[in-house]
């Protein structure tokens, strides 16, 4: 399914970290955080340039509307949300 956000949001794809402990212990998802990464899907007409689709971002805590497309978990974030981009 094709999804075009609409002026200065984007649709991102939260990152899942598998977290470990020291000693090898796997957290399950509901003993970790929400995360705060996700990798850019779509980018809405009324971003600058600066986000591009594939730009790993970082978003603000409890942000962004969840929608389910192609039965996985993305997020609809406005741009005042986006904190920052990750760099390699």
């Amino acid at each position: 399914m094709k999804f075009k956000p609409i002026g200065e949001r984007v649709l991102a794809k939260p990152t899942e970290a598998e977290e470990t402990t020291a000693s090898g212990i796997v957290l399950p998802a509901t003993a970790k955080d929400k995360p705060q990464t996700a990798t850019v899907v779509a980018v809405g007409d009324g971003q600058n340039g600066v986000v591009v689709e594939g730009s790993v971002i970082v978003y603000a805590k409890f942000s962004g509307t969840e929608i389910k497309l192609d039965d996985e978990a993305h997020l609809i974030l406005d741009s005042e949300d986006l904190l920052g981009i990750i760099e390699a």
